[in-house]
Formats: structure tokens, sequence, C-alpha cells
């Protein structure tokens, strides 16, 4: 469980934060000073500081510094009834995640805390500040947080991808990330960030898939107060936010034509300027971009810019499914396992051999993401200190079982009868359709053109129900 410290002399709104905080299975204190916040920090380890600006003992910014030097794992968010854009940069600068006004919005400091801690556990996993005696672009191979599950393996593909990281990471070019989705676009891109000379400065993530054309200027750009019907406070837009740092953004393919022009001209200038603002921001800003599409088919179709494509085309980095990774889907299951012990407070020691031959077999069409929450599930499922098939999803075990079943059917030496080739065929069929559907059976019925009972009453002729 996660913890954080709530610093404000408002004892009504810490007590609101810790209970609406307590709700979000996150272990919550208060304190109503500086010296008393120094003072629970100095006795255990806080995950995330929320501390208001205006104390009567001191203010935010000698509390972020005093934190940041005493305490520089746990990530600091400024809270303030003030708006001040110099104030919000400096804090930032100064490495505050997050720099909130008042009024508190219950989604919008929920979000903000939850990325805070992410961002802060990658910076944790990142290189030590000493590394006088280590070359400065090497790789760190255990760089990884719980949230994006960057894991170094040991196959080929693995150790192709970190050579890739390791030439790109120390130069200041801007790179794609292609892949499929869930393969951990960002947790490389959290690496490579981590392993530049940008270590120490803001990374910023932006999720493109989720924007609207309305939206995308604001976020990108910020805006000033009463720029536009709803722009009730200034705003700092994510690529200020990034400045001396990296700028990452994900599903880049889903972005418009006007917003694509728009970020050409920030790329090519390095100057932005806030939505209803003529002052100019210089900007010194390394960008990743993640896609999980073909953008040279979609500049063929006309939905993404060439001119931007290579702007952005410095350096490419293509991920590999996790289903190409071979045995080091076993080092991220182990590595997922130990996070998921911690998280949910088990003591569970590994997998069974039929659940590690089950991992090996099966062809995680969700990736890196699909096997986390398949052993974050498990975990909870499991009693004993082995996790066992019964604990994977249906979807998964009935995979592994029709390998097992189609194997002993291509090793049978069963007299090949007309009744029995008739079976086999049949059963073949069925097998390649299911994995084809990824097991779901109303759309394998369907293909079958048979109804789910008799697809289930087949099924259960080869034990292939659970």
């Amino acid at each position: 469980m996660r913890k954080i410290l709530i610093v404000d002399d408002e004892i009504n709104i810490g007590i609101l934060l810790s209970k609406f905080l307590t709700r979000n299975s996150f272990s919550v204190s208060t304190a109503t000073s500086g010296v008393s916040a120094m003072e629970y920090l100095s006795k255990e380890y806080y995950d995330l500081v929320l501390c208001d600006y205006r104390l009567e003992d001191t203010d935010g910014k000698e509390m972020l510094i005093k934190i940041k030097e005493k305490y520089p794992r746990t990530g600091v968010i400024i809270i303030t009834g003030y708006s001040d854009i110099k104030l919000a940069v400096e804090l930032i600068k100064l490495g505050a995640y997050d720099y909130i006004t008042k009024p508190l919005y219950p989604d919008e400091i929920l979000n903000t805390i939850n990325k805070s801690i992410e961002t802060q556990m990658a910076l944790n996993a990142g290189p030590p500040a000493d590394t006088s005696e280590a070359p400065k672009n090497r790789i760190q191979k255990q760089i990884y947080s719980q949230s994006d599950n960057f894991v170094a393996g040991q196959s080929s593909a693995s150790k192709h991808l970190l050579k890739q990281i390791e030439l790109v990471a120390p130069t200041s070019y801007s790179v794609i990330l292609t892949g499929e989705s869930g393969t951990g676009k960002e947790s490389v891109a959290k690496a490579i960030h981590l392993n530049s000379p940008r270590r120490d400065m803001p990374f910023v993530a932006m999720d493109c898939g989720s924007l609207t054309k309305e939206l995308a200027g604001s976020e990108f750009f910020g805006h000033e107060k009463g720029s536009f019907t709803g722009a009730l406070y200034t705003k700092i837009g994510h690529f200020e936010m990034a400045n001396g740092g990296t700028l990452f953004l994900d599903e880049v393919g889903n972005l418009s034509y006007d917003i694509q022009a728009a970020l050409l001209r920030t790329v090519q200038e390095r100057k932005i300027k806030r939505i209803g603002s003529t002052k100019e921001i210089d900007l010194d800003v390394r960008i990743i971009v993640a896609t999980n599409e073909n953008l040279a088919h979609a500049i063929q179709k006309g939905k993404f810019r060439e001119d931007l494509y290579h702007r952005f085309n410095e350096f490419s980095i293509d991920l590999p499914p996790l289903s190409q990774r071979g045995r080091d889907i076993l080092i991220f299951a182990n590595t997922f396992l130990e996070v998921a012990n911690q998280e949910l407070s088990r003591s569970v020691l590994g997998f069974s051999q039929e659940v590690e031959e089950c991992f090996l077999t099966y062809n995680w069409p969700g990736n890196v993401r699909e096997l986390k929450n398949v052993i974050r599930r498990a975990t909870l499922l499991t009693e004993s200190q082995e996790i066992q098939l019964k604990a994977l999803p249906l979807e998964i075990s009935t995979y592994a079982k029709a390998n097992a079943i189609e194997t002993t059917m291509s090793r049978s030496e069963r007299p090949r009868d007309l009744k029995n080739a008739a079976q086999e065929a049949e059963y073949e069929a069925i097998l390649k359709v299911l994995r084809e559907v990824n097991f779901n059976k109303t759309k394998a019925a369907k293909i079958l053109n048979i109804d789910r009972k008799t697809l289930y009453n087949k099924m259960r002729a080869i034990n292939l129900e659970k």
C-alpha cells in the first residue's frame, strides 16, 4: 500500500483529503506544520508528500527543497489557493512533480497522485547519482516501475532492444517507438530518459489517443486565464511542463491533422505560445513518440503528415511482442510476482511447472500488460506457495490444454480409419478457430456454424473444458 503524507494547516482539508485517499487504497498521514511533517518523514518512508504552499511555520518551496535534499526518493506535489505560473515552473524545476490549485477536484488529484508515484518509482529505479566509474551510456538492466514493467531479458530480441536504448539514450534524438498494444512503449521511453543527460529533469507522458481536437491545443501548449470560454485559470501545457526534459507522446497517430501542423511548427521553432498569450517560451525538450499503427501507411492515406513524421523519426525502435521473447516471459513473470506480492501483502514463491509451460506456449495477445494483469489476479487467488493452473483465466489455461491435446493428436498412432480421421480433422478445426478468436466461445461457435452447446460438448469430448 502506497504511503502519502498530507501537509496542510487547514485541518478540514487534511481530513477530507485523508478520507478520500484512504478510500482509494492509500495509507495516509496528516501534518499541520512543516516541523511535524519533517518528523513524520524522519520516522518512516512516504511515497508522496502533498504539501500546501502556505504553512504557518514555512512555505511549500522551502519544504520541497528540504524533502528533496533529505528524502530524494519521495515525490512532492504542491497545493495552493493561488495561481502563479512563474512559481509553478520554479517548483517543478526544483523537483516537484506538479502544482495543483484549489479548489481540488477528486478525479484530477487522484490522477495526478497516481502519475506522480509512477514517475517517482521509475526515477528511484534509475541509475545512481555517482556514475563516474561506469560508462555514462550504460543501460541499467533492471529499470522498471510497477506500472510500466520495463524488465531487461536475456533473449536475442531483448538484448537487441537494450542495445538500441543504450545507443540512443545519451543523444538528443527524437525517437519513434512502434509495437503492438501492451508491449511497454512508455517504459522504454522512461528507460531512454533515465539513461540520458536529462535524467534529473521532468519526464512528462501524454496520451494523444484520448485528446479531442478542441482540447489538444490547450493540453500541448497551455492557455491563459480567460482566453476562451471555460478557461477559468492559467494552465501550463505539457511542452512547458517537460521543458529541459523529455515529452512522451503516446498514440501520436490519433492526432488531428490541424494539431499535427501546430506540432510541426513547435518542433521546428522550439518555441511555444500559450493560447491567449503573445509571449513566446523557448523550449529544450526531447520528444519520444509511440504508436501501434504503421505511420508510413497513415501518410499514404493522408492521415499523418510526412514532414512531421521525418521530424520525429531521427531514430526508431520496434518493440517485439511478448510471444517473441522466449523464456524472458518467465523473467517478466517472476518480476511481476514480486511486485504483486508486495502490493497484495502475499508471499507466493513461484509458479507450478504446468503454469510455466502454459506461459511459454500462450500467444499473449495483450503482451506485457496482459501478463502483469494475469499474475496480479493469480496472486490474489493463490493461497499456497505456488500459482497453479486453476488460478489462471480460462482462455489461458484452455490454450495450454489445447496445445497438449494437439501434440497428443499429432503423435497418436491410432489406426487411420475414416471415423478417426474425421474426428481428428474436426478437433483440429475447432482448435484452430478457438486460437484465432483467443478462445472466445461465442465467436468460435459462430465461425464454425454450430451453437454454443454443441461447441461445449465437443470441447468436453477432448477434455478442453476447465
